[in-house]
């Protein structure tokens, strides 16, 4: 007998806004499906007499109720009994992180877990990015303040972010000059950093592409707000409807082709001015609710299709 049940493993449905969630969205169409999603967050998963359990609750998801969830029962499961485990809590990508896709790896021939535990582990979301450097802008993985200067020198204009935050999270822009000591404790609080050339044409958008089982899907636009350079929604950024160019399509086909190789099945790549910015959100990609409220697109049904096959 086939086990109807979808395990997502995520920050509490509390947390999450309903309009522009993905894995609302997700959950809904298994819903539709007839499976029962079962909730459980990283910190209620645990190895039990050599079984993987988590402790959570069945939920339903229902957008026209004003409270869009509604915990049914709280229970221990053992997740060998699901049919697919969705891997989708939010980055930093830290040690408890980590710890979880070790956690998993243990049933992930047991249970189809999407994306597949030891591929996250393995595919930082900018430093895998190198691989196709060739389509970035001038980028730099550092912790070497005088390299950092040099790049500076060179470029005149740059960011510098963490290599393993989100959501537009702890970026900064040096345009006229560098603040060698806001740089200084930046390194000490996140380790090696990302610089990375400034492209000025951030103020029209970037553009997220949406990848799902190695193929290339559809993309939205996020235009920032009013003096921001940042193109998260998060920090109040626009998503409009756009198509790609032919060579952001060429680039988006090279890496969906990649990423399937390495075994990951769901996937958003940025771009800015035609060109990778080396974020490739393989944790827990968004967008897809935004892409069906603005086009009809829905990626949840294209999601579900292509794990079933």
């Amino acid at each position: 007998m086939t086990n109807k049940i979808v395990a997502i493993q995520g920050d509490h449905p509390s947390k999450l806004k309903p309009l522009t969630d993905t894995s609302i969205f997700l959950a809904i169409e298994a819903q539709r499906l007839k499976y029962k999603i079962f909730y459980y967050e990283p910190k209620d998963l645990s190895i039990i007499n050599d079984k993987v359990v988590a402790n959570g609750f069945y939920v339903e998801f229902n957008y026209s109720n004003k409270r869009f969830f509604k915990i049914l029962n709280q229970q221990k499961l053992e997740l060998t009994q699901c049919k697919y485990i969705l891997i989708r809590q939010d980055p930093p990508f830290n040690l408890e992180y980590i710890s979880t896709t070790y956690i998993l790896d243990k049933i992930k021939n047991k249970v189809k877990i999407i994306n597949n535990p030891t591929s996250i582990r393995n595919i930082s979301e900018k430093l895998y990015s190198t691989s196709f450097q060739k389509y970035m802008p001038d980028t730099i993985f550092t912790k070497d303040i005088n390299e950092i200067n040099k790049f500076f020198s060179k470029n005149k204009k740059m960011i510098i972010k963490p290599i393993h935050s989100f959501s537009g999270n702890d970026i900064h822009l040096f345009q006229n000059k560098i603040n060698t000591k806001l740089i200084t404790n930046f390194i000490k609080k996140h380790g090696h950093i990302m610089c990375q050339k400034f492209l000025p044409k951030i103020k029209f958008g970037d553009k997220r592409v949406f990848i799902i089982n190695g193929k290339v899907c559809g993309a939205i636009s996020r235009v920032p707000k009013q003096g921001s350079f940042l193109s998260n929604m998060s920090k109040g950024a626009k998503p409009i409807n756009i198509k790609l160019t032919h060579i952001e399509n060429k680039i988006s086909k090279l890496i969906a082709k990649d990423l399937k190789k390495e075994n990951i099945f769901l996937a958003g790549i940025d771009f800015i001015d035609q060109k990778l910015n080396g974020d490739i959100n393989v944790t827990s990609p968004t967008g897809l609710k935004t892409l069906f409220d603005l086009s009809g697109i829905n990626l949840a049904k294209t999601f579900w299709e292509d794990l079933k096959a």
